[in-house]
């Protein structure tokens, strides 16, 4: 198996860093479906795109989407709400927000559809499907009952409404408020702990910016639809890929500005920040990007952090817990472990094999500071677990991690700016 040595970074004090990130495929891919099924044409302004977008765009293309590339990012000319080809094969790959969307879109708009996956996510199990079969669609699945791949025929959801278990995913909330706004108005009752969570407002942002209404009574959501688009949508960067730049600089006395993030992002993973600013760093925006400045941060102490809103970055906080003075409780992320790997069982697996003391519960880690021993980090093909144990090599060195190109779900370019910092 391929792997990546990663170099001990040596930054000068106070050195800026700039690295380059892609677009957010949050925000994107959310943004790619609503003006898939609008009327009329939006330019959508955005950066470098990723493989999980790559997926979506594949998926669209074999619905009878037009999308084409334009200077600014990608010009979309939406079906009005009926994809053209209403029977089709589309395979989401990996990508899961491809594979939980456009499954409850596709119920909603209806039709008759193959949809195939990766072998990865065929492993992810898909609660989704029991929702929707419950509302009349018609599933065969291929495999195991309740994962990819499988058929669906779909008359469309009469419904009047659904409802949605938050601590399984987010994500199987937002397919299905994207898919009301598009089509038919619907009320969605969501359970669980996560029933305000970031991506759902993020989902609910959006709506409002294609010209959606909704309301919110208590964990009830009323969707109005709308299919008239902005004429121009501006993607903003992907603040999940900035997260690993931003920590060098809490790890190294140094700054780091990412283009296209600010403080009104619609992103979650915000809340990291605020981590690394009770530890000393600086976060100022300008019209460039939020600048972290690390200069004046000092040896920091342990975390006590519930992640459940932004556990995408558990992983980052768990590569920086070996290096702080006092042990790291991390919490309220059991959820990840049924993501594209068990994280939580990432994170105890290398930890441990580096030489730091861990333990594991259902949903949540503690991390005790320790000296690091070199190793090879084991990615189980997971992107977020690739990019963010790189932190430990950089602050060490003596670190390989395998199958580095699993980046390139999120992150295509993640080991070349890597290159960038650390050979100049």
């Amino acid at each position: 198996m391929q792997t990546y040595r990663v170099t001990q970074f040596t930054p000068a004090k106070g050195e800026l860093l700039l690295p380059e990130v892609p677009a957010s495929k949050s925000i994107l891919n959310r943004a790619l479906l609503l003006a898939a099924l609008a009327d009329g044409e939006v330019t959508l302004s955005c950066g470098q795109f990723a493989d999980d977008t790559q997926a979506l765009l594949g998926c669209l293309t074999a619905l009878g989407i037009e999308i084409r590339p334009c200077t600014e990012g990608l010009h979309v000319r939406g079906c009005g709400g009926r994809f053209p080809n209403r029977t089709a094969a589309i395979n989401v790959g990996s990508a899961g927000t491809a594979a939980r969307f456009l499954t409850a879109i596709l119920a909603f708009v209806g039709g008759n559809y193959t949809l195939t996956s990766s072998a990865q996510m065929q492993k992810r199990p898909m609660e989704l499907l029991t929702v929707l079969e419950e509302a009349g669609v018609r599933i065969d699945y291929m495999g195991e009952r309740g994962h990819f791949p499988f058929r669906m025929r779909s008359d469309g959801i009469a419904a009047e409404e659904l409802t949605v278990d938050t601590d399984r995913s987010t994500q199987y909330a937002s397919g299905i408020l994207l898919a009301a706004a598009c089509t038919r108005p619907v009320a969605l009752h969501l359970t669980g702990s996560r029933t305000h969570g970031s991506y759902i407002q993020m989902t609910l942002r959006l709506l409002e910016a294609f010209g959606a209404q909704w309301e919110r009574t208590g964990d009830r959501l009323h969707i109005l639809p709308s299919r008239t688009p902005p004429k121009r949508f501006e993607v903003e960067n992907d603040l999940s890929g900035a997260c690993y730049f931003y920590a060098l600089a809490l790890l190294f006395p140094v700054r780091v500005r990412v283009p296209r993030i600010h403080f009104d992002t619609q992103q979650g993973d915000l809340k990291f920040l605020r981590l690394l600013e009770e530890k000393g760093v600086r976060f100022t925006d300008s019209p460039e990007g939020i600048l972290a400045d690390g200069t004046s941060a000092h040896p920091f102490a342990g975390w006590d952090a519930d992640m459940r809103d932004f556990s995408d970055q558990a992983l980052t906080l768990a590569a920086l817990a070996p290096f702080a003075q006092s042990p790291t409780h991390i919490y309220g992320i059991g959820h990840i472990r049924g993501q594209e790997c068990d994280r939580i069982h990432a994170i105890t697996h290398n930890l441990t094999a580096l030489g730091v003391p861990v333990k594991e519960g259902a949903g949540e880690v503690f991390i005790h500071p320790a000296p690091i021993f070199g190793g090879k980090v084991a990615t189980f093909g997971d992107h977020r677990v690739a990019m963010a144990f790189t932190l430990i090599g950089l602050k060490t060195g003596g670190i390989e991690i395998e199958d580095p190109a699993c980046t390139h779900k999120t992150f295509p370019g993640f080991f070349k700016e890597i290159d960038r910092l650390t050979r100049g």
